[in-house]
């Protein structure tokens, strides 16, 4: 998977593939997603939960996510039909990302219409005057929510589910914080410490102590209803629950579990990875989430060649970038950031990047990035990934062991 076209690339023969586990897509999406919101996991059915004059809140994916929000959201709105539609408020739950362009808006929802009817709101962590503060957690996380998002009487998230590179897994919680929590909110979540926690993994949450943190906040501040869904490589939906927000994500976890998570026998001395394109690989922010997917079967030493098209750039919003440039080698990155006084957004992901630096070169091939670019960002350009692995071979010497992700951070592989 790569930008929105693809990339072909020849392979030696013995080349392991890594994929998921091929789910077809549901048969029905849109009779599936009624039944789902209509005969929900311990909860009422969503249309006795909202009350007519009530204010209602729904949190989105942005457009980082390949969430299906354009098939799902309508089927929501409609029950929602006791509902004024200037009552009903959409919130992009961007978390630190940027704010949605209306093409890109349009984009997500499938319809112009989704835009004149109803609010939008881009949620902004970096704008204190819409956040209200409730306290802390008991580990000492402020929390700051948006504050419109928490003055609605009726709270509803649509998450999408997939593995997270430190949080476990996305959808679910992650949709309130930190999706719709404020910059100090979401700085403690994604501090130095809490990255480097062993438990601050692929595939874990229960003694994961970001998602332990996640799941505290959402727990003192609930939606009310919550839908998530798992989706295949095409992008069509494979799964769907509805109802109350824990016992819906833990459902959808098991099943990402059991398709996306793929038991291997040992590690590799070149790993090939995606970001699993469009939009997903927009930028090489995001892509840290692929090379970390790679990562968990590179051998020390080894190397990672990484394909994404980078659409949006490194990006030049928020201060990955800044951060990234900052420091003449991924060490030294380390040493900054782990120091107690460095708080910075977009830290995490760089410090990720750092931590797999230590013992793993990453190429990158990229059609939107120069070569400068992508040295500043201490990786290495290529143009060829065919010519990278020959010239890789020569490097490890013999038969080196090569692996495929195709689909990037959409496959996590384990020992």
């Amino acid at each position: 998977m790569y930008g929105k076209t693809g990339l072909d690339i020849k392979l030696p023969d013995d080349t392991t593939v890594i994929e998921p586990q091929f789910i077809p897509g549901l048969p029905d999406e849109s009779g599936a997603i009624i039944s789902a919101i209509r005969n929900p996991i311990n909860s009422k059915p969503l249309r006795e939960i909202v009350k007519s004059g009530q204010k209602v809140g729904i949190s989105v994916c942005d457009i980082t996510r390949p969430s299906p929000t354009k098939t799902v959201l309508p089927i929501v709105l409609k029950e929602l039909s006791q509902i004024q539609d200037l009552d009903i408020n959409i919130f992009i739950a961007t978390g630190t990302h940027r704010e949605n362009t209306i093409e890109e808006l349009s984009d997500m929802f499938g319809s112009e219409e989704i835009l004149e009817k109803y609010r939008i709101i881009n949620h902004r962590s970096d704008h204190k005057e819409s956040l209200d503060f409730l306290g802390n957690t008991t580990n000492g996380i402020p929390i700051f929510l948006n504050q419109e998002w928490m003055s609605c009487d009726t709270k509803i998230t649509l998450g999408f589910v997939e593995p997270h590179f430190f949080a476990g897994f996305s959808g679910g919680p992650k949709m309130i914080a930190p999706g719709l929590a404020g910059i100090d909110t979401i700085m403690e979540l994604h501090g130095s410490e809490m990255i480097k926690d062993t438990n601050s993994r692929w595939g874990k949450t229960i003694g994961n102590p970001i998602h332990d943190s996640i799941r505290e906040i959402a727990t003192k501040f609930p939606a009310d209803f919550t839908l998530d869904v798992t989706i295949n490589k095409k992008r069509s939906i494979t799964s769907i629950f509805a109802g109350e927000m824990f016992s819906v994500h833990q459902e959808a976890c098991e099943f990402v579990k059991n398709t996306a998570m793929q038991k291997v026998e040992k590690l590799f001395d070149i790993v090939i990875t995606t970001n699993n394109g469009y939009p997903l690989d927009m930028n090489l922010y995001q892509c840290v989430k692929g090379v970390s997917a790679a990562f968990e079967i590179t051998k020390d030493s080894g190397s990672i060649v990484c394909a994404a098209e980078c659409s949006d750039g490194i990006p030049n919003h928020g201060l990955f970038q800044e951060i990234l440039t900052s420091r003449n080698s991924p060490e030294e990155l380390l040493k900054m950031i782990e120091h107690p006084s460095y708080k910075q957004q977009d830290q995490w992901q760089v410090q990720i990047q750092a931590q797999i630096q230590k013992t793993t070169d990453i190429y990158l091939k990229s059609d939107y990035l120069s070569n400068e670019d992508i040295y500043k960002a201490h990786l290495i350009p290529i143009e060829n990934i065919e010519s990278t692995i020959k010239n890789l071979k020569s490097k490890y010497g013999g038969n080196p062991s090569i692996c495929v992700l195709p689909e990037g951070p959409q496959t996590i592989p384990y020992i």
